[in-house]
C-alpha cells in the first residue's frame, strides 16, 4: 500500500474520531436527561477526557445542588480540574469540597490533594514562592486535622522538600549579595538564613561566608569604623568554630580570623594615637 495513502487514511480516521467525540458531547450538552449526562461525565472522567467531563459536570452542579448527588458531582468536578493540571483552580474546588462536605468519604483525600496542588504549583527556588508557602501551610493544616492519616508521612516529606526550596532561595539571595560585593547585606543575609532555618543544610557554608563577608565589609569601610568591623568578623569566626569545630572551611576561616585580629589591634593602636594627639 502506498505510504501516502496510509498517512491520508490515518488522518481521515483521526478527524472522524474527533468529529464523533465532539458530536457526542454536543448531543449530551443539549440533552435534558440529567442521569445520562452524569453517567457520561463519569465515563469521560474514567477515560481521562477531563475537559469533556467538566463541561457536563459544571451544568450538573447547579441541577443537583442540595440533592443526594451533589457531593459526588462536585467531587468529580474538582478532580477533573486536578486531571487537567489546572492546579490552583483544582486546589480551590478541592478545599471547598472538603469544607462543604466534611463528612464525605472523599473529604480527607480532597483536603490532601488541595495541599498537593500547591506543592505541584511550587516553582524553582529563583521564582516567587507564594505557592510554596501556601503548600506548607495547607499540608500542616492537613496533618493537624488528620494526624493518624496514612498520608501524614508523605505530607511531612513534602514539607521538608518545600522548606529546603525556601532555604535554597534565601541562601542563593545571600550569596548573590556577596558576589555583588555588597558585603554588609551579605553578612546580614547569611545570618538571616540561619535564624530562619536553624537546621539548614547550608548552615556551615553560611557561617563561613558570613566570616568572609564581615571581613570584606571591614576592609571596605572607612578607617574610623574598620576596627569594630574586624571584630565583627572575628565574632563570626567564633560562631563557625563553635557550631562546626572540624569545619571543612576551618583553615581558610582561621587565616581570615588572624588577619582580622591583627588589623583590629592595629586599628585600636592608631585610634589611641589619634586621640592622644
Amino acid at each position: 500500500m502506498n505510504p501516502s495513502f496510509r498517512s491520508g487514511a490515518g488522518l481521515l480516521l483521526l478527524v472522524c474520531l474527533l468529529f464523533s467525540s465532539c458530536s457526542r458531547l454536543n448531543r449530551l450538552m443539549k440533552s435534558t436527561d440529567h442521569e445520562v449526562k452524569y453517567e457520561a461525565a463519569l465515563d469521560y472522567y474514567d477515560q481521562k477526557k477531563y475537559y469533556h467531563a467538566l463541561q457536563l459536570l459544571e451544568e450538573l452542579i447547579t441541577i443537583y445542588r442540595g440533592s443526594s448527588k451533589a457531593e459526588e458531582v462536585y467531587y468529580y468536578y474538582a478532580m477533573s480540574y486536578y486531571g487537567t493540571r489546572e492546579f490552583l483552580t483544582a486546589a480551590f474546588h478541592l478545599n471547598n469540597f472538603a469544607k462543604t462536605f466534611p463528612r464525605s468519604k472523599h473529604a480527607e483525600e480532597a483536603q490532601y490533594l488541595n495541599a498537593y496542588c500547591y506543592y505541584l504549583d511550587s516553582p524553582i527556588p529563583s521564582l516567587d514562592q507564594k505557592s510554596t508557602l501556601e503548600a506548607i501551610r495547607q499540608l500542616q493544616l492537613f496533618i493537624n486535622k488528620h494526624p493518624k492519616s496514612e498520608r501524614v508521612a508523605d505530607g511531612n516529606k513534602l514539607i521538608d522538600e518545600l522548606r529546603f526550596k525556601l532555604e535554597t532561595k534565601a541562601f542563593n539571595r545571600a550569596r548573590l549579595y556577596y558576589r555583588m560585593s555588597d558585603y554588609q547585606a551579605a553578612s546580614i543575609a547569611f545570618e538571616n538564613v540561619i535564624d530562619a532555618f536553624p537546621s539548614t543544610t547550608y548552615k556551615e557554608e553560611c557561617l563561613y561566608l558570613a566570616v568572609k563577608a564581615a571581613y570584606e565589609y571591614a576592609e571596605n569601610s572607612i578607617e574610623s569604623r574598620r576596627a569594630e568591623r574586624y571584630r565583627l568578623a572575628m565574632e563570626q569566626y567564633y560562631k563557625l568554630i563553635e557550631a562546626f569545630p572540624k569545619s571543612e572551611y576551618l583553615q581558610e576561616a582561621e587565616q581570615i580570623f588572624l588577619k582580622a585580629t591583627e588589623k583590629a589591634s592595629d586599628g585600636e593602636v592608631e585610634k589611641s594615637v589619634t586621640l592622644r594627639r
